[in-house]
């Protein structure tokens, strides 16, 4: 691995962030500064966290730290489009799709917490 631009998780987090911030702006415009931004800025912050971490590979509870970070956004995300899926009955189709995409995700930064726990050599 050269570097985070061949990580999985980051390629899948930044595609999903693509994918969600232009269905974040389908939203009422009321809602755009809202629940919205919300979403956008958890979705960004699951890639941005596993950047971060990754420049600090090197110490590996940092590593570790900022992973989990991008593990609890890629929650945060969900919980957001299960909102939006709640209040907005006409979202919900690409509301699941995203959740489903956001539970693949989150299994795979989950086990790979799990190998840098293990098995990293930093």
């Amino acid at each position: 691995m050269k570097s985070y631009l061949d990580l999985e998780i980051y390629q899948e987090a930044l595609s999903l962030f693509f994918e969600t911030h232009p269905f974040s702006l389908l939203l009422p415009k009321y809602e755009l500064f809202e629940l919205g931004s919300q979403l956008r800025r958890s979705s960004d912050s699951i890639n941005s966290n596993i950047v971060e971490g990754y420049g600090r590979r090197r110490y590996k509870n940092d590593f570790i730290k900022f992973l989990v970070y991008s593990h609890s956004s890629n929650l945060e995300c969900r919980n957001h489009l299960i909102k939006i899926k709640f209040l907005y009955p006409e979202l919900t189709e690409k509301a699941d799709q995203l959740i489903d995409a956001y539970d693949r995700l989150g299994i795979k930064i989950y086990r790979f917490i799990e190998y840098v726990e293990k098995a990293w050599k930093g």
